[in-house]
């Protein structure tokens, strides 16, 4: 009996050297070759070595100086990501959608895109669309100080393609975007 549990325990510690120790250590030690800043959280650093955050994680940019990202379920807390799992007819949902539209002054003839009025799945989408960035240019130009074009312009040099055949057509992130806008 005793010799059994002894073997099964030799069993279990070789099985987890194996499958944790250097399973873990071989992908870590592939993801640094291969794509080390992403590996690394993608982080954008300033010229003076600060970090301002990740290009795969959305902020909250409320001041009307700012691109604004989608709305997040999750108040942009990176460590709980996730949707709200509300459903598209919820009385909740509904209600920030019209907040949402309140606050972008969005009118009929002025519709809001969607990705403005609605969360992304896990609540943090660093990135809108590039007409859901264009939407926005007026009320960022008028607290700059800006001409719309200019504004227009550097959206469009921060607009990609994101590589898919679903979704908008061109994306931007809006962090990136917001540090140019601090640059410029």
């Amino acid at each position: 009996m005793m010799q059994s549990l002894l073997a099964s325990l030799r069993v279990t510690a070789a099985t987890m050297a194996v499958c944790v120790g250097l399973y873990a250590t071989a992908v870590w030690a592939i993801s640094q070759t291969i794509a080390p800043d992403k590996a690394n959280g993608s982080l954008i650093v300033t010229d003076d070595g600060t970090v301002v955050g990740s290009r795969q994680i959305a902020q909250a940019f409320t001041e009307p100086r700012y691109f604004w990202p989608r709305p997040s379920a999750v108040d942009y807390n990176g460590a709980g990501a996730g949707g709200s799992n509300k459903s598209p007819t919820s009385p909740d949902v509904a209600a920030r959608g019209q907040e949402m539209v309140e606050r972008y002054g969005a009118t009929a003839e002025n519709p809001l895109p969607a990705d403005l009025a609605a969360a992304s799945g896990a609540g943090l989408d660093p990135h809108i669309s590039e007409a859901a960035a264009l939407y926005q240019i007026d009320r960022v130009a008028e607290a700059r100080g800006i001409a719309p074009d200019a504004l227009r312009t550097l959206v469009r040099g921060y607009a990609v393609a994101p590589g898919g055949f679903l979704g908008p057509d061109r994306i931007v992130n809006v962090l990136e975007l917001n540090i140019a806008l601090d640059r410029s």
